[in-house]
Formats: C-alpha cells, structure tokens, sequence
C-alpha cells in the first residue's frame, strides 16, 4: 500500500512538473510572438546588439559610445541602396521565406570538400540576430535566430525585414543604419545615394569595422564592381517600397 502511494505521488509529481514545462514553453512563445508583433510597428530603438555591447563594456575595459542612429522609412532609402544590400547580401530575399536552401547547400558542399567556411545567412537571419540576440555562434544561439527568423517572416513581411536591417546594421564604429552611415561616409541623405556610393556601403557590410566606404582599398572597390555588375543582371528586381513592390532599373 505504501508503495502504492509513493508511485502515485510520483506520477502526480511528474504531471505537474510536465504541466509547467508545457506553460513555461507556452509563455515563451507567446511573449517572444508579442514581441515581434509589436515591432510591426514600432521601430526598436536599442538592439540586442547594442545592449550586449553595453554590458560589454560595464564587465570589461571594452569602450563603449552609443551608436549614432536616425531612423528612415523604407520609402525614404535611395532605390540604388536597397538594390544594392540585395545584390551583395541576399539575392534572393524575395523569394524564399527566411532561409536560402540554395546558399545552405552551396556552403555544405564547401564544408564537405575542406573549403572556406561561407556564410548563408539570409537578411532576415541577420536583423534576427541584430535585433533580438546575443553575438555567438552556439547552437542555442543558432536554433532561436531560426525560431526568430520565421516569426519576423510571418509578422512583418518583407519590406519591414527590409526596412528595419537597413535601420539597425552595424556599419562601423559609432554608426547604426543607413542614415547615419550615409551621412558619415558622403555628407548625405541615403535617399540621395548614387549607385556607386550605395555599392560602396554594400560592399563593406561583411566586415563594417575593418573596412572603410569613404576611403576604399582595392579589395572593396572590387566588390563594389561586383555588386554594380550583379544589380545589372537584376534590372527588374522589385525594390522594397512601403507595402508596395516597385520595379525598377538600375
């Protein structure tokens, strides 16, 4: 009998411990949806990544000196630039739904033949990461820029996926989104960026702090002639404007 009772207060026991794992789950979920939900339409004024800096900072000897930022609409974003993130970045934004399968194949092939490690993150993955996560390469740090990745797709869509990257990425020290970066580099609204000043800034966002658009070397002048070659072989690539999708040549 007694042991009975004991096997029966166990089970209760593992019921309620199961119990508050489905609601602790449940809750995540639920606050990190709002989350997101709600930067449909707000625009995040610090970023995960900024904050990590922070803290960086305050347990280290690190530097720390808040990034200048000014917020545009999409809308208000030269064409030429957006065209150009899109060429140098994620060619193929449009059309998948968080994750190019193309770009994960090609850099497990590279993996699988010794090759260089490539990056295939997508700029969904990348405002992901900036916005809401910590900077590591763990596998948690991983599996929640997936989860991540398709809230934002199904919450926002692409221009504001659009719009927010183009908004919080890191191009160089002290200097968080286009506006800024454009005023930095080129005295200039990055409404009033040319196609070359916009395959400029592109061409540096794989290393933003070791690499310098106002003042190029011969590696980013190349991968500036690439992007500009590459938004010619998309001349009716639709640019993001608004909740609008407007065609236009380079």
């Amino acid at each position: 009998m007694a042991r009975s009772r004991k096997g029966s207060r166990i089970k209760t026991l593992k019921w309620w411990v199961l119990k508050a794992i489905a609601a602790g789950i449940l809750l995540v979920v639920g606050l990190t949806f709002l989350e997101v939900f709600l930067f449909r339409f707000m625009n995040p004024s610090v970023t995960a990544n900024e904050t990590w800096r922070w803290v960086r900072s305050q347990l280290t000897t690190t530097p720390y000196g808040r990034m200048r930022q000014e917020w545009r609409p999409i809308e208000e974003i030269s064409p030429h630039l957006r065209k150009a993130v899109l060429a140098a970045e994620d060619q193929r934004f449009l059309n998948h739904s968080g994750f190019d399968f193309v770009e994960l194949n090609i850099a497990m092939q590279d993996a699988l033949e010794g090759k260089s490690l490539r990056g295939a993150s997508t700029i969904t993955m990348q405002t992901a990461r900036t916005v809401f996560l910590w900077p590591s390469r763990t596998f948690l740090r991983k599996a929640l820029e997936a989860y991540y990745t398709v809230l934002m797709e199904i919450c926002w869509g692409k221009p504001r996926v659009l719009e927010i990257y183009l908004n919080t990425v890191d191009w160089g020290e002290g200097v968080m989104g286009i506006e800024a970066a454009s005023q930095h580099y080129f005295q200039r609204s990055s409404a009033e960026l040319s196609r070359e000043q916009a395959a400029l800034l592109a061409a540096v966002l794989p290393s933003p702090h070791r690499w310098f658009p106002g003042d190029p070397g011969p590696r980013i002048l190349y991968r500036q002639q690439r992007i500009l070659r590459d938004m010619e072989k998309m001349p009716l690539v639709s640019v993001l404007l608004g909740d609008e999708m407007e065609k236009v040549r380079g």
